[in-house]
């Protein structure tokens, strides 16, 4: 699973300065060398549990022109070729344009959180997150060091923790890596059974496992001062 993208942080940055640089239009993101391509023998080759859930046709087009990311690189792929995939009966979810299973899309969900409006680089970009509120974030500049690779938000810890993987590799790590070793202070027992009916807008919190939406938990967690108004 070595494929090398385009750099991140370059596509980033181009997705967002849609009012400096032209917009350019679907046809113009969609490449013959799609990193689908490479990604589904990835999936043939995965040792953890999957779900691809579907795209839809318009919403995958408009989450693509709208974020500005060629289908060459995985981000764009997954985002345009995919709802979203669930790994590990739904324990973590990587966002892709949007499904009945995980109703937040890559564009949708970042919108006022990471970017406000058109011109302005986000300081992190948002692409997963999983069942007990952990965040995982592209960092464009503000979550550390490492430019450009995938931090995670540990919900014990409340810290962003760098893990040293590019989306490219996030994506190889999801689909084969240990997760019971990642999650081992995060998982209890038969916690399998307590995500059956979790839905793909909420998450459980941390103490009493009980659902929330997912909108609620992160403004509670990054935007405190926000939540004196109800958020479904």
């Amino acid at each position: 699973m070595g494929f090398i993208s385009t750099p991140t942080l370059n596509l980033i940055k181009r997705s967002i300065f849609r009012d400096i640089l032209p917009m350019k239009t679907l046809e113009e993101l969609l490449d013959k060398n799609s990193a689908w391509l490479i990604l589904r023998d990835w999936f043939t080759q995965a040792k953890n549990h999957y779900e691809i859930l579907a795209s839809y046709s318009e919403d995958a087009a408009a989450a693509l022109v709208g974020m500005q990311l060629p289908t060459r690189s995985p981000l764009g792929a997954i985002v345009y070729e995919t709802g979203g995939v669930l790994i590990d009966h739904g324990w973590l979810r990587i966002l892709g344009s949007g499904n009945e299973k995980l109703p937040r899309g890559l564009f949708d969900w970042n919108f006022g959180k990471t970017f406000k409006q058109s011109g302005e680089q986000p300081s992190y970009l948002l692409v997963a997150d999983d069942a007990i509120g952990g965040y995982f974030a592209i960092n464009a500049g503000s979550l550390g060091d490492k430019i450009g690779q995938v931090y995670y938000h540990h919900p014990k810890k409340k810290t962003w923790e760098p893990l040293n993987l590019g989306y490219s590799e996030f994506l190889g790590w999801a689909l084969s890596g240990d997760l019971n070793d990642f999650y081992q202070d995060l998982r209890w027992d038969n916690w399998q059974n307590d995500i059956k009916e979790l839905q793909g807008h909420q998450v459980l919190e941390l103490e009493s496992k009980i659902a929330v939406p997912v909108e609620r938990h992160y403004q509670g967690v990054f935007a405190p001062e926000n939540m004196g108004y109800s958020v479904a």
